[in-house]
């Protein structure tokens, strides 16, 4: 679809969902450190660690940080960094 195909309401929503896309990034992120707290099993909680890793991607945090954390699977040191993040 164009982007003439979509009403202009729709157009309007759109736009607002990549105009805040790094807040809901960060919003998921969230809800991912609260799911890996609450893992129950190890393969669970590596579906977790690749969506993690995904959403670091996507708000283009430095390899380097991206890279100590996935090497780490630290929920702490993941919370710590979100809680930098999000200021």
């Amino acid at each position: 679809m164009s982007k003439k195909d979509y009403s202009s309401y729709q157009q309007k929503v759109i736009a607002g969902y990549y105009d805040n896309i790094k807040a809901i990034t960060l919003t998921r992120l969230q809800e991912l450190v609260t799911e890996l707290y609450l893992a129950d099993s190890p393969a669970k909680a590596e579906k977790l660690w690749q969506r993690v890793h995904k959403a670091m991607c996507k708000l283009k945090i430095k390899p380097e940080i991206i890279e100590h954390i996935m090497q780490t699977r630290s929920v702490t040191i993941l919370a710590k960094n979100l809680e930098d993040w999000l200021k």
